[in-house]
């Protein structure tokens, strides 16, 4: 089958299909005229690295509603958009959301680039983001891959070399598919067949407007693919995370260093997170350790973390951090591994 004729299929199927998404202009209303909004698509395609659409959702429609537009983002203060995005976890993407905001505001008057490599040149913006703002919100014929279409591309073409030695040929499969006509919605088809139809298990090849043309389905190795190289074993940090109450119900919080993990959050005050951390109390008082630990998993690591509770005078300082107020004070702020460490001290 020939290139253009499988992009014919899959936006005919994508037409019938589309996933409705708030950060989406449907396929009727985009062949009508109406453009998607930049920032929506970069916000959404920001939030979405290494998150799923069902968690992305609530927090992309909070951010939409308080910064409606890239110069509201940009105008915000920088806790308080880190206290926004604390759950969606991968911190380094908020830091670099604010950058790149600024620099569109204040260097491309508020409006996004709209060629591929005039995105790579924002912060925070690789590849794959540019190829995605450029192809959906520009209309240009930009590749987009992320591990939805590496899927796809893998199954299609029948691909073994395994993840991640095949990227660079699946991205030569997925840019020699892309069509000059309708790119955007071609690109937001292809993640869509990955998410629905060309799943990880069990795909529903049986529903797929590319069966036919797929090679894997043909071979019966559909299922298997794509292959991918074995996982190096997470090692385990260990660490001690430090809540202090004061008698008037303000707690010690400290805002970590902006570069490294969880950077410029708001977050317990604690230890080095290694093999051996040294206990490093905030603030003079009687700490109390709690059974159990809270545990978190990172991106390279896994984490377990000691908790230590004590209660406070009003009159004593700390050695580093800052009270907040109980009304003030929200445990949603928080990142997870944060919230973890006061829930199970609240559940003590």
């Amino acid at each position: 089958m020939r290139d253009a004729a499988r992009a014919e299929d899959l936006l005919d199927w994508y037409d019938r299909h589309a996933r409705t998404l708030p950060w989406r202009v449907a396929p009727a209303a985009r062949r009508a005229g109406v453009r998607p909004d930049p920032y929506r698509v970069w916000l959404s395609e920001i939030m979405l690295q290494q998150t799923t659409v069902s968690a992305v959702k609530p927090y992309f429609e909070a951010f939409t509603t308080r910064w409606p537009d890239v110069a509201a983002l940009a105008a915000a203060e920088d806790g308080d958009v880190m206290a926004a995005w604390a759950g969606l976890g991968y911190y380094a993407r908020a830091r670099n959301l604010l950058k790149c905001a600024r620099v569109v505001a204040t260097e491309h008057g508020g409006r996004f680039p709209e060629t591929f490599e005039e995105l790579r040149t924002l912060p925070g913006v690789g590849p794959y983001t540019a190829g995605a703002i450029a192809a959906i919100a520009h209309d240009l014929p930009a590749v987009v891959v992320d591990g939805n279409v590496e899927r796809v591309m893998a199954r299609l073409f029948d691909e073994h070399t395994p993840l991640p030695q095949a990227k660079p040929r699946l991205t030569e499969l997925a840019a020699a598919l892309t069509p000059a006509h309708r790119p955007g919605d071609y690109a937001q088809g292809v993640m869509d067949l990955g998410a629905t139809i060309c799943t990880p298990r069990n795909p529903a090849c049986g529903l797929c407007p590319w069966r036919r043309a797929c090679a894997a389905w043909e071979a019966g190795t559909a299922a298997e693919l794509p292959k991918k190289s074995p996982k190096k074993r997470k090692p385990t940090r260990l660490g001690i995370a430090y809540l202090a109450r004061r008698v008037d119900g303000a707690w010690l919080l400290e805002r970590r260093p902006d570069k490294g993990l969880l950077g410029g959050m708001l977050g317990w005050p604690g230890s080095d997170w290694g093999d051996a951390p040294e206990d490093a109390p905030p603030i003079r008082a009687e700490w109390k350790t709690l059974p159990g630990e809270a545990r978190h998993t990172f991106t390279h690591f896994h984490l377990r973390l000691t908790v230590r509770t004590a209660l406070v005078p009003m009159d004593r300082a700390p050695l580093r951090g800052d009270f907040v107020e109980a009304e003030v004070f929200s445990p949603g702020d928080l990142p997870t591994v944060m919230r973890k460490a006061f829930d199970l001290a609240r559940g003590a």
